[in-house]
């Protein structure tokens, strides 16, 4: 078919003047390549940009509406060997109906026929002024998709495009492109001159006005999310009325052009013109000129100029404008991003300042630089002399954690307990949070020393209360017992059935109370790292049976099932007896006490020939991620919705009864499915 002649002439006209409206070269080729895609059809297009040694210097390659950028490389192996190197060779345009079919096809892994197959393609030079300065390419999907008609069109825009980016090559070098140049890096280093905003706007608007000599000059920003443009700065005649004003999204010259991010010169300004409240100065407006300004590829805002001085704009204005506008969306975002960090570093040294725990900077290597008035009172130093301490000289660092050198120290806040000493001697106990941090725009420690004397002085209570209830409670203990003995001898034959029952619990409770003083005694004794008692072998199955039976009435008065499941034969363990058998049964206990009613507890082991590792399984609400490590501290307990429960010393002692056997124990747990105790138990070794 024909191509209309008179279609083609206005869509080479419209396809020139988008490409003439393109200065960066990157942006001419995505264009090129999306004109040629829109208008003759394809699924990709690739263009190559050639020096005047034929050498490829720039790219695209467009697949849809995505661009690929960085591409000279993979493109210029088919300049080299594949269909564009036969046309840049040639000089001559080339369509390609079927690519499976033609020898100057550089086959790709892609254009196996599991994959994209065979398709069709089109290939032309990009000549200007009878030079060489690239060719494009466009593949359609379907072979036999491209006709001589294509073809045709596709060089006409292609001559379009030639021009073009010889122009945007030789962009820097022609005298008037050097103009706009020179006024533009005037403009950079004035506009750059300052980091406050509104000090920053009144510089970009005084380059504006003497680079296009007008009476007014004015900027505007984009509100979001409403899109309206708000007059944040003007200089000249009028300034103070257009200061302030707002234009609506789509109103006026404004935003037609910050909603099209192009800018325009109206020569005359007439009845007819559309203009916005703000931009009707007072007085008649004779001619304006207003350009989008960009930031990190949106609109932003606008920069309007009005009346200039002499009869009328000049050719560059526009270009000058739309320039300035480009590198006043740079400047603004960067003075807008300084004035948030700075705010953000006063509002720092604020909370700094306000903390009621004592902060510390260093730089990397310790050396103080920073300290607030809680470190200061504490430590009691001025801050010019804590300035010339070194970190370890305030408190003892743990260099296990931090590093020697502190390499170890990173973003996230790694702890340790430490002391920190004060100029009159004393010591403070301090839990020590340590990471970096950008201070004053280097990188820096931070030390938070949280001063831990109440909790210590807590601490320390408990011990004393615990120490009172193993050591005051033993003796009136074994009286009870004695009494209980006793009172079986009393009990007449007709009253048995019900006092052996009241008897029963009183032994019951009373062998609680014996293991958790037992508990309490170990548990001081294995924190000062003293050796566990004498270890025998005993077989797993009777260490695990004497458990249950000491927890099975509490299990069956909450109706729940006791399933034990161990190897046929499981070995001998060597342990301390009691001492295991008390970890066994507060493991035990705990999951009774959180299993559901009617719920079930497994208790199972596995073995190797060295190790037992034994399991305890409830069918509780389970046990928080971030807390399955401390529950093995002492005095911990988790909350529960009827309130904490207990010591908080069992789990502490079953800990440090394994690994005082060499083992190890753990929890897994999931939510609503339970938590599921381990440790592990040395193999016997004798026969």
């Amino acid at each position: 078919m024909p191509i209309d002649q008179q279609a083609t002439l206005e869509l080479l006209y419209k396809v020139s003047r988008e490409f003439a409206t393109a200065l960066d070269l990157k942006t001419v080729l995505q264009r090129v390549l999306f004109a040629a895609l829109h208008n003759v059809g394809g699924e990709r297009g690739s263009v190559v940009v050639m020096d005047d040694n034929g050498r490829a210097v720039d790219s695209a390659i467009v697949y849809g509406n995505q661009v690929r950028e960085n591409t000279t490389i993979q493109l210029r192996e088919t300049v080299e060997r594949g269909l564009a190197g036969w046309v840049v060779r040639n000089r001559e345009a080339a369509l390609v109906p079927d690519t499976s079919k033609d020898e100057r096809w550089l086959r790709r892994e892609d254009d196996s026929a599991e994959r994209s197959g065979a398709k069709a393609s089109l290939c032309v030079p990009l000549l200007a002024r009878e030079k060489l300065v690239g060719v494009l390419t466009l593949v359609h999907p379907v072979p036999g998709a491209y006709t001589p008609e294509n073809l045709e069109l596709m060089q006409a825009i292609a001559d379009q495009a030639g021009v073009t980016i010889m122009n945007a090559r030789l962009f820097s070098e022609s005298r008037r492109q050097a103009r706009v140049m020179t006024a533009l890096a005037e403009g950079a280093v004035n506009m750059n001159a300052s980091l406050r905003t509104e000090e920053t706007f009144e510089r970009i608007l005084g380059q504006a006005r003497q680079a296009l000599q007008v009476e007014t000059a004015a900027l505007g920003l984009i509100s979001e999310p409403s899109g309206e443009i708000v007059f944040r700065a003007a200089i000249g005649d009028h300034a103070e009325r257009i200061k302030g004003l707002t234009i609506r999204a789509k109103g006026g010259v404004a935003g037609k052009v910050a909603r099209e991010g192009r800018g325009v010169i109206i020569p005359i300004v007439t009845s007819e013109t559309l203009l916005a409240d703000a931009e009707q100065l007072e007085g008649r407006v004779r001619m304006m000129a207003c350009a989008p300004i960009h930031a990190q590829g949106k609109v932003i805002g606008v920069l309007e100029v009005f009346n200039p001085i002499v009869k009328s704009f000049d050719g560059d204005a526009l270009l000058v404008l739309t320039g300035l506008g480009s590198l006043a969306g740079t400047v603004i975002q960067n003075a807008q991003l300084y004035e948030r960090l700075d705010l953000t570093r006063r509002r720092y040294r604020d909370l700094f300042e306000d903390s009621i725990d004592p902060i510390v900077i260093t730089d990397l290597n310790g050396h103080v630089q920073e300290a607030n008035t809680r470190a200061v009172d504490l430590a009691g130093y001025s801050s010019e002399e804590l300035n010339q301490f070194l970190i370890e000289q305030m408190h003892d660092v743990d260099f296990t954690k931090t590093g020697r050198k502190f390499e170890l120290i990173g973003p996230s806040a790694l702890s340790y307990e430490s002391t920190l000493y004060n100029r009159l001697g004393e010591k403070h106990p301090v839990e020590v949070h340590a990471r970096k941090v950008h201070f004053d725009e280097n990188e820096a420690i931070q030390w938070i020393l949280r001063d831990i004397t109440a909790r210590k002085d807590l601490d320390a209570l408990r011990e004393d209360l615990a120490a009172m209830i193993y050591h005051d409670l033993r003796s009136p203990l074994a009286n009870i017992l004695s009494s209980v003995e006793m009172l079986d001898g009393y009990i007449a034959p007709e009253n048995r059935e019900n006092g052996d029952a009241m008897l029963q619990i009183a032994r019951h409770s009373i062998d609680r109370i014996q293991r958790l003083i037992a508990s309490l005694l170990d548990l001081n004794r294995l924190e000062q790292n003293q050796p566990v008692g004498e270890k025998k072998p005993i077989p797993l199955a009777e260490l695990i049976d004497e458990a249950v039976k000491t927890v099975k009435p509490a299990a069956d008065g909450r109706s729940q099932k006791l399933l034990v499941k161990l190897p046929d034969t499981p070995p001998n363990v060597l342990v301390d007896v009691d001492m295991i058998r008390r970890v066994v049964i507060n493991l035990a206990e705990n999951a009774v006490k959180y299993s559901s009613l009617e719920g079930t507890i497994e208790i199972s082991a596995e073995y190797s020939p060295k190790w037992v590792q034994v399991s305890i399984q409830d069918d509780g609400p389970g046990i928080p991620e971030s807390d399955r490590e401390r529950i093995f501290d002492k005095f911990t307990r988790l909350k529960k919705q009827s309130g904490p429960d207990g010591l908080g010393v069992g789990l502490a002692f079953c800990k440090l009864a394994v690994q005082g056997h060499g083992g190890k124990i753990w929890v897994e747990s999931a939510p609503k499915q339970g938590a599921r105790f381990v440790f592990t138990l040395p193999v016997s070794q004798e026969s």
